[in-house]
C-alpha cells in the first residue's frame, strides 16, 4: 500500500535531487561502484561465494544452505513488489547529476538495498554467539549505510525507497528463516535437523538440538 502511496504523490523527489547535488568526482566514482557491485549477477556471485566460505570455515553444509536460503527468500520477493507498484525513478531531466545508464526498471523498492540488508541478516545469524558476532554486526550496519547512501547520491531511488527496502528485509528475514530452516531445511535429508542458525558460545559448530 505505501509504494502505491508514493508512487501516486513523489513526497521526497526535492530529498533525491539534494542528495544527487553530491554526484560529482570521486564521490561519483564510488557510488557508481558500489552501484556495480550489488547489481543482481555480482550480489548473486558474491552469495554464492560466501555461501562456499561458510560451508568451507563450518564444515557444514547446513550453515551454508541456511545463509543462501535466508538471502534469496528475502531478496527475491521484492522483485515480485517492484513490479507490481512500478513505481518510477527519479526524473533524469530534473536531477543535477543523472546517473548513466538509465536506469528503466522499477524503482520501490530497491533490490540492492534488500539484498544488503538481507545479506547482513543472515551473516549476522549464521556468526552470532561467535566471537565474529559484534564484527559482522558493526561492519554490516555500516554496509547497509554505505549502500543505501550510494544509491541516494547516485538518485537511481528516491529515500523513502531505500527506507522501505530496509523495513522490508529486517521484516521479511525472519520470516524467511522460519519458512526455509525451520520448515523446509528439516524435509531435506542432508539439512536436517540442527538450530541451523546458532551455535555454541564461544564455538563455531552448530548446536545439535535433537
Amino acid at each position: 500500500m505505501a509504494g502505491f502511496v508514493l508512487r501516486a504523490s513523489e513526497p521526497d523527489a526535492a530529498l533525491a535531487d539534494a542528495f544527487n547535488t553530491l554526484h560529482t568526482g570521486t564521490v561519483a566514482a564510488v557510488t557508481n561502484l558500489v552501484y556495480h557491485v550489488f547489481s543482481p549477477v555480482p550480489a548473486i556471485a558474491i552469495t554464492a561465494a560466501v555461501t562456499a566460505l561458510i560451508w568451507a570455515l563450518r564444515k557444514d553444509v547446513r550453515a551454508a544452505a541456511a545463509f543462501a536460503g535466508v538471502v534469496a527468500l528475502t531478496w527475491i520477493p521484492s522483485d515480485i513488489v517492484k513490479i507490481v507498484v512500478h513505481r518510477p525513478r527519479p526524473d533524469v531531466y530534473l536531477l543535477t547529476h543523472a546517473y548513466t545508464p538509465l536506469q528503466v526498471d522499477a524503482s520501490y523498492p530497491s533490490g540492492h538495498t534488500v539484498f544488503v540488508t538481507a545479506f547482513v541478516i543472515a551473516l549476522i545469524l549464521v556468526t552470532r554467539h561467535t566471537r565474529w558476532s559484534r564484527l559482522v554486526c558493526v561492519l554490516g550496519v555500516l554496509l547497509i549505510a554505505g549502500v543505501a547512501m550510494s544509491l541516494l547520491i547516485d538518485a537511481v531511488h528516491y529515500p523513502t525507497d531505500v527506507i522501505a527496502s530496509i523495513l522490508w528485509a529486517l521484516a521479511v528475514a525472519p520470516a524467511a528463516r522460519l519458512i526455509w530452516v525451520d520448515l523446509l531445511m528439516r524435509r531435506i535429508p542432508i539439512l536436517r535437523p540442527n538450530s541451523y542458525l546458532t551455535v555454541r558460545p564461544g564455538t563455531d559448530r552448530t548446536r545439535n538440538e535433537s
